[in-house]
């Protein structure tokens, strides 16, 4: 290894992350929000399996992982509305923004998380405030009617 080359890495870095410092954290940012929802989803999703009587969910089933990936939705839409009232519009503008972001629907709801845990300092403790709200529905059973009564327009 030639000095010039060792003083041109970092040990803490991973080589297939990008070497922009904004973009880094950007990524860490993302794969925290990621490892934060997963934790919030499969534990809910495990705790109504458990109350109902139900087999734990599998990695392997499709149907386990589709109604996962409806619960990541669900939760993020509803902390976003949680979130929102409280946005200046600058902020609202940037939010629209990673909503319009090439993607997937998950990809664009973690976009919009991204953004929103840069703009608001407290963001960690919103996420926590709705981390709880969502438990608290997954275990009283009010998160189905909840969605059903939206989606027949009585919620």
């Amino acid at each position: 290894m030639t000095p010039s080359s060792f003083f041109g890495t970092s040990l803490r870095r991973d080589p297939n992350q990008p070497a922009d410092l904004k973009a880094r954290i950007e990524v860490q940012l993302r794969e925290r929000l990621e490892e934060a929802v997963d934790f919030v989803c499969l534990e809910a999703l495990v705790k109504r399996r458990q109350a109902l009587s139900l087999p734990a969910p599998s990695a392997d089933n499709t149907r386990d992982r589709e109604e996962f990936t409806q619960s990541v939705h669900a939760f993020l839409s509803e902390l976003r509305n949680m979130i929102a009232p409280t946005l200046s519009e600058a902020q609202r503008e940037k939010i629209a923004a990673a909503e319009r972001a090439p993607g997937d629907e998950t990809h664009r709801l973690l976009g919009v998380h991204v953004v929103l845990a840069r703009e608001l300092p407290d963001y960690w403790q919103r996420f926590e405030a709705g981390r709880a709200v969502y438990a608290a529905q997954i275990e009283s059973g009010s998160e189905r009617r909840g969605l059903l009564g939206r989606f027949f327009g009585g919620g």
